[in-house]
């Protein structure tokens, strides 16, 4: 047996220098991706009833019913080449905190942007159009006086 010692060479990992690196491409990723990706994040957060304003809403349950829900619903970015600014209108849940709401919305959102879409946020604005107050409609009891 030889007793060879392993020269720099075939010891360490190789490594490209910049005029060895192959170029693979343009990755594009279209403003509809992220705003799917940011409507179902901010979903996801607790005291979001729901996003988009009444219309929006309106409009959605149809959709909902059909089987085909908009993910972007309430959501609107702006990208650009390296960042992304995005819009978010949602309906709150009652009694929860309106900036508690807000603050996580914008956390989630920005994480899931982040890592996901692999962009860096510029802004994240939202607009609380509206607050959800569970009514006595949605009650299986029956209060009726008259039967």
């Amino acid at each position: 047996m030889s007793n060879l010692t392993p020269t720099p060479a075939t010891a360490a990992p190789k490594t490209a220098s910049p005029a060895q690196s192959v170029e693979t491409g343009k990755t594009e990723i279209n403003d509809a991706v992220v705003s799917k990706v940011a409507g179902i994040a901010a979903r996801e957060v607790r005291g979001v009833h729901a996003l988009g304003g009444s219309a929006g809403r309106a409009i959605g349950a149809l959709r909902d019913r059909v089987g085909q829900t908009n993910h972007a619903q309430g959501i609107s970015v702006e990208v650009g080449e390296t960042q992304v600014a995005v819009d978010v209108t949602l309906t709150a849940e009652y009694p929860v905190s309106l900036q508690d709401v807000a603050d996580d919305v914008r956390s989630a959102v920005s994480k899931a942007i982040e890592d996901i879409v692999g962009m860096e946020v510029a802004e994240i604005n939202v607009t609380i159009a509206d607050v959800y107050i569970p009514s006595d409609d949605d009650d299986d009891s029956d209060d009726s006086r008259v039967k």
